[in-house]
């Protein structure tokens, strides 16, 4: 799965799509950010509701090439700004964290479907 099948999929908006289109290896839930930097692999997609701009610095020194905020959650400009910066695209969904976890995992080959 790349960025682009994310971008692709109805459940998603796009926000930030100054990107480099990698391969997905990985996802990962969390909203607590000291376990991002510790545990979320590089080239992963972050599953959270934590819609600021520390989020995408955390991501980008783990490596990881995408956001998701769940919950349609308002994302500030200033996130927006850094992860164009970073190159990491941001997207929004109305579906929660569970939900968002299960349809990636799913596109990721795993055995969740949502």
């Amino acid at each position: 799965m790349k960025i682009s099948d994310i971008e692709a999929l109805d459940q998603f908006t796009c926000l930030q799509d100054t990107y480099t289109d990698v391969e997905i290896e990985a996802g990962y839930t969390s909203d607590l950010l000291s376990d991002v930097m510790a545990h979320a692999e590089e080239k992963s997609v972050l599953i959270t509701i934590q819609a600021h701009k520390n989020t995408v610095a955390v991501s980008s020194l783990a490596g990881v090439a995408a956001i998701i905020i769940c919950n349609n959650r308002p994302v500030p400009e200033d996130m927006i700004s850094a992860a164009a910066e970073e190159g990491i695209a941001v997207f929004k969904t109305a579906g929660n964290q569970f939900e968002t976890s299960a349809l990636i995992a799913h596109y990721l080959g795993g055995t969740s479907a949502a």
